[in-house]
């Protein structure tokens, strides 16, 4: 069954099932009510014949009940005087009526009985001259059938026009609901890999379709960049490895053109070893940069003290670069040690900082650079500011795409991966990388690392 039919035939059948069970809510309840308003007439009839009948000063009374209280189907009066003994088998004979009704009419001063449609009700009744009696009053209900019988037809006409008013209301109403969720349906159909610009048009509300909407834009914003990274990655990749390739293939096929002396032979291989050693180190960035991405492969993550990672980094940098001006900033340190600690990999965290630091030094010309420490309950953040070339405005956006270079680096050694493998790195941390920068008025980058949580 389609979810169409399905729905319009769940929705008609809940309220279809509340409109039944208020239908014999009333049906009952009106039931019960007429049975109640004819005993109370016939109580009335009951009361009103032993008053003219047995106390002759109410004679008068019996004018006003001819005139104004109309006769019913087949009423009959019953006048039963009691005496002790009370042998209500006996009375029940005589009168031809239930021994049931006698005696509940006699102990509660009221009683009802029912005989198929006929009903009965008696009352106890002292006249003046001190005697007892019963008097009972019966009378078909024919209003009870003929408002029952009108009720159940109108109810039925009632709940089979309900009945089709719902069906074509819930299909009408499934329409309305469903149509946008159709329409993004075969939006999303026609998005493949070719096409993924294209965004979905949803409501403008803030409803539960808006958040679909806003949702899957999101998605296919990650899917477009995620194919545009990997469409860059692969096309400088094949680009970076082929030019060391390039240069190891011609430096040794220029070697064996002929034949050549001991030193030519040693200067070939070594620009052969220099090409390989380049060659090395990016694959080594490309393995470290495939296995930190997505979520990477399974990392230990431990107690790591901020400070004491700023330490060994500044150690890694000083042997490095010995040249550097780093400063640290102390005075942004937290008192307590434990507001210092994250939840990490050290070695990957430590990759991450040197990264930057390093990064800092050499495109400042080994101008001072600045290393700070701000804490709050959440995070903790470490700042990295140098006044170096900084990146041009409008190649910010893609310091991010692995062999990124920005085009006032070609003075400067690199591969372009450092930064990707950076943010990687921190994203696994489930932390945050923000980089601010003017050319040529230096750059600030901020790691943002949660508090760590050492249920490890």
């Amino acid at each position: 069954m389609k979810t169409r039919y399905r729905i319009t035939l769940m929705l008609s059948s809940i309220i279809l099932g509340i409109i039944l069970v208020f239908s014999l809510f009333l049906y009952t309840f009106v039931s019960n009510y007429a049975f109640t308003d004819f005993y109370k007439r016939l109580e009335t009839r009951s009361n009103s014949t032993a008053r003219i009948t047995l106390d002759p000063e109410n004679k008068h009374l019996e004018d006003f009940k001819n005139e104004y209280l109309v006769k019913l189907p087949e009423e009959r009066n019953y006048i039963i005087p009691v005496m002790e003994p009370i042998d209500f088998d006996l009375l029940a004979r005589q009168n031809k009526l239930s021994e049931q009704l006698l005696i509940k009419t006699w102990n509660m001063g009221v009683g009802t009985f029912r005989n198929k449609n006929v009903l009965f009700c008696g009352v106890r009744f002292k006249a003046q001259n001190g005697n007892d009696y019963i008097v009972i009053t019966s009378a078909k209900n024919y209003y009870f059938d003929e408002l029952m019988n009108y009720l159940f037809n109108l109810l039925i006409v009632l709940v089979t026009a309900s009945t089709v008013l719902i069906v074509f209301t819930s299909y009408w109403v499934y329409k309305r609901l469903i149509n946008p969720v159709r329409q993004i349906t075969g939006k999303v159909n026609q998005i493949s890999s070719e096409n993924l610009n294209i965004r979905l048009q949803g409501s403008v509300n803030d409803d539960e379709l808006g958040e679909l909407v806003k949702t899957m834009n999101v998605m296919l914003d990650r899917l477009e960049t995620s194919f545009e990274t990997q469409n860059n990655f692969i096309s400088n990749a094949s680009h970076e490895l082929n030019t060391p390739l390039t240069s190891i293939i011609g430096e040794a096929d220029v070697a064996l053109a002929r034949e050549r002396s001991a030193d030519e032979y040693k200067e070939t291989l070594k620009s052969i070893l220099g090409e390989a050693e380049k060659l090395d180190k990016k694959t080594k960035a490309l393995l470290y940069l495939a296995q930190t991405g997505f979520n990477g492969k399974a990392m230990k993550f431990d107690k790591v003290r901020v400070d004491q990672l700023i330490f060994d980094v500044q150690e890694t940098v000083n042997r490095i670069s010995p040249q550097n001006k780093l400063e640290i900033d102390f005075s942004t340190f937290p008192d307590s040690p434990e507001k210092l600690k994250v939840k990490g990999n050290e070695q990957l965290l430590h990759l991450a900082l040197s990264n930057i630091i390093l990064n800092a030094c050499k495109y400042s010309h080994n101008k001072p650079v600045k290393v700070s420490l701000m804490h709050n309950r959440q995070t903790i953040t470490i700042m990295v500011k140098d006044w170096g070339i900084g990146i041009p405005k409008n190649e910010i956006q893609h310091i991010y795409d692995p062999f990124f270079r920005a085009s006032n680096t070609s003075n400067f050694e690199g591969y372009g991966i450092g930064l990707p493998l950076t943010r990687n790195i921190i994203k696994m941390h489930n932390g945050q990388l923000f980089v601010a920068s003017e050319e040529n008025g230096g750059t600030l980058v901020e790691i943002k690392l949660p508090v760590g949580n050492f249920t490890l």
